[in-house]
């Protein structure tokens, strides 16, 4: 039985829809409904489905504005006038919150605005009041003085037209025009943990009418050990409080803190903790020890480089870094904490001002520092903590301009690679260079050992104490270059040395021809009896024997005139220690003024005379 509505099998089989020999009076018809197209089923008639309707595509929704935002105008009219129309999401999401009242916990990757994020705000909050003397309206607490003096020039340059006074409290500065600043009243007080609690304990702040706080890089507060600090501070202020804290990475102590510091907050994270920014493009080269700063200079001779960062590890390395470049004929300076505040801000402000190129820092510059347009950051240390290469390389890359970031490795640096790989979710890209000999990073740790570890300090040290392989023989293993063992150069014949012959025991050794046997200790003449002998054969030839003055008696006759008897002895130590050759005739050991006596030793002296009267009165006499 047949279906009357199934097609027959000769029967050309209907054109799709969309095949290429349609009329083209069809195509320019408007479509007014799309066709059916056909569905196949086999157990079941032809059945026409509709397609669906194309959906239109939705409008992108604009990006928020600063008037969005709730600031007032002459906040607004700063904005502008600083050159920006759009806020970035940090301050897009915590600016309505701190206006409202409520405690921020945000969340960040650097570069991202978080400094406009609460000043901005602050500038509206305060703008209504005036501080009183020594006691700041609100507290903002960096780690460093570069990050406290770039968040006062943030205050300068978007409350300028509001009436605020700013005062600035870090170290390195005289605390004279501090506390004068003080004693003015101010709104806004920036300050270092240490610098602050110098003056409270000198008495000359009080933190009781401190409404607004700001925690900034709690983070780098943790690693540098300022949270002790901050825990007393944070006592010192009133319950009473609006809290922001402020975070580039959010570790478990980290939300310790918050929980502790923050009352019912709002979270704000605008992008996964430690991320660095997309505008950044990642490059690393894997070196030997021997070859970073030759690495270092063939990167800044091949890249475009306007201003750039150079991080160390060490504030030593800064200084060594620094003086190389310059040797090598780099524009360069150098910027660690060891520095005075004075030379500090002097050199960042001419890297600023783009009278250097290169400035040689350690992590003192990796945190908050904003210079417009920096095209490179170079690490010629791979860090020790893996959030602190994100705040490195987030120095370049700002606000939406494209940045690069190298990083010179070793061998020695697997682990923190690995740390930062697991931190960022991705593997640092490689890059060669032309010149220098290639190093394996994934090669196996025992051949590390002789491969990878050609420092220059392990060289050093063993030549200053002497040649630790000197001492193990030139030919020996320890004392070969350590490139050629890298380079598998056979290892140097050892010049072979003649077998020593076995030393006799100490019962076979041969008796000394011509020496005389000694006789035993028992038929040995005392030592007395050997110096009375001496005595008679070697008269004295000086004749008579003058009086010594260990002969004198007290009163004043000799040992001549006195009446002949045995002479005492010496004990048997006093004998152990007389020389050796001493004459026997000269006795004991002179022990005082030699071979004569001061006359006014000889004088008898005389008894003092027992006092009778009060012990007030003198003796007239």
């Amino acid at each position: 039985m047949t279906d009357p509505n199934r097609a027959a099998p000769d029967a050309p089989a209907p054109l799709p829809a969309d095949r290429d020999d349609r009329p083209s009076a069809a195509a320019a018809e408007p479509a007014a409904a799309p066709e059916p197209v056909p569905e196949q089923t086999d157990d079941a008639p032809d059945r026409v489905v509709a397609a669906p309707a194309p959906h239109p595509e939705p409008e992108p929704e604009p990006k928020p504005t600063f008037v969005d935002l709730g600031l007032s105008e002459p906040v607004l009219n700063a904005v502008r006038d600083a050159g920006y129309v759009h806020p970035t999401p940090i301050q897009s999401a915590a600016i309505p919150w701190v206006l409202m009242g409520r405690d921020v916990l945000g969340c960040a990757q650097t570069g991202t605005g978080k400094t406009a994020g609460f000043t901005l705000p602050m500038i509206e909050i305060l703008s209504q009041g005036r501080g009183r003397a020594r006691m700041p309206r609100s507290l903002i607490l960096e780690p460093t003085r570069e990050l406290a003096s770039q968040v006062a020039d943030n205050f300068i340059k978007y409350g300028k037209n509001v009436r605020l006074e700013m005062a600035l409290l870090i170290g390195g500065e005289t605390m004279g025009e501090q506390i004068a600043r003080l004693s003015r009243g101010v709104d806004v007080l920036i300050a270092t943990p240490g610098r602050l609690l110098d003056l409270f304990e000198r008495g000359q702040i009080m933190l009781a009418d401190t409404k607004l706080l700001v925690i900034d890089e709690a983070d780098r507060m943790l690693d540098m050990g300022f949270i002790p600090d901050v825990e007393r501070i944070v006592s010192l202020l009133p319950k009473m409080r609006q809290t922001l804290f402020f975070s580039a990475t959010m570790a478990p102590e980290i939300r310790r803190l918050a929980s502790a510091f923050l009352h019912n907050p709002k979270e704000i994270t605008v992008a996964p903790p430690a991320t660095p920014a997309a505008t950044v493009t990642q490059a690393m080269v894997v070196v030997r020890h021997t070859d970073k700063r030759e690495a270092l200079r063939r990167l800044l001779r091949q890249e475009p480089v306007t201003n750039a960062l150079i991080f160390c590890n060490r504030k030593r390395d800064v200084d060594i870094l620094y003086r190389s470049l310059l040797k090598h004929g780099f524009d360069a300076a150098a910027l660690h904490g060891d520095m005075s505040q004075p030379k500090r801000t002097e050199t960042l402000e001419k890297f600023k001002a783009n009278e250097v190129t290169l400035l040689c820092c350690s992590d003192v510059a990796a945190r908050g520092l904003d210079i417009t347009g920096l095209s490179h950051v170079f690490n010629f240390d791979v860090p020790y903590h893996a959030e602190d290469y994100v705040h490195r390389i987030g120095r370049t890359g700002r606000a939406g301009r494209e940045g690069r970031a190298f990083t010179i490795a070793t061998l020695d640096d697997d682990k923190y690679l690995d740390a930062i790989s697991r931190l960022i979710g991705k593997q640092i890209p490689r890059l060669a260079l032309e010149g220098l000999d290639p190093v394996d990073l994934d090669r196996p740790a025992e051949e590390r050992e002789s491969a990878g570890r050609d420092r220059g300090r392990g060289r050093g040290r063993d030549r200053g104490r002497g040649g630790r392989d000197r001492g193990r023989g030139r030919g020996g293993e320890r004392a070969r270059s350590r490139d050629e063992t890298e380079a598998g150069a056979p290892p140097r014949e050892q010049a072979e040395r003649p077998a020593r012959a076995e030393r006799p025991s100490q019962g076979e050794q041969p008796e000394r021809s011509g020496r005389r046997a000694r006789p035993e200790r028992s038929e040995r003449p005392a030592r007395a009896e050997r110096e009375a002998a001496r005595a008679e054969a070697s008269p004295s030839p000086r004749g008579p024997t003058p009086v010594r003055p260990h002969e004198i008696d007290y009163d004043g006759r000799s040992e001549a005139q006195r009446p002949a008897g045995p002479r005492p002895q010496a004990a048997p130590d006093q004998e152990r220690r007389s020389r050796s050759g001493r004459d026997a005739d000269l006795g004991p050991r002179v022990v005082g003024f030699g071979d004569s006596v001061p006359a006014f030793l000889q004088q008898p002296a005389r008894a003092p005379r027992p006092r009778t009267g009060r012990p007030d009165e003198t003796d007239a006499s």
